[in-house]
């Protein structure tokens, strides 16, 4: 029985027709994702993404747009119980000189092509990096 919604939040940084990913361990398993996270009580939709940039990669971002909101069912992989609802919004990262992962779970960022192989295996990460690609590959 699903009985709780879990609101992630995740920023496409571009630069140069690439997209910013990070490699990290959740839950056992090892994943390529966009940078971003779950929304706490009681904060907007940017502050936690601003928050989850300064927590995890001790950068500060600013959201250029909205991108992407998620209007389909969807059961989280690692909660049986969840549903997931993910949000997207493009961001500049304001200092990259500063960069340092601060949390443990991420082994290292990574800078992908857009021109590229879709590197995202969960699968709403999946959708935004071709819709990415549509967007800024004209």
């Amino acid at each position: 029985m699903i009985d709780k919604i879990n609101i992630r939040v995740y920023a496409l940084c571009i630069k140069d027709n690439k997209i910013l990913a990070l490699h990290e361990e959740y839950a056992g398993d090892f994943l390529i994702k966009l940078p971003g996270g779950g929304l706490e009580f009681g904060e907007s939709t940017i502050e936690c993404l601003k928050r989850e940039f300064q927590e995890e990669l001790n950068l500060d971002i600013d959201i250029t747009e909205h991108f992407y909101t998620q209007d389909d069912f969807l059961v989280s992989r690692f909660r049986d119980n969840e549903q997931l609802i993910t949000i997207y919004y493009l961001a500049e990262i304001l200092n990259e000189q500063d960069q340092l992962i601060l949390d443990p779970c991420i082994e290292k960022t990574e800078w992908f092509p857009l021109d590229g192989e879709n590197p995202f295996p969960l699968p709403i990460d999946k959708r935004v990096f071709d819709m990415a690609k549509e967007k800024f590959l004209k």
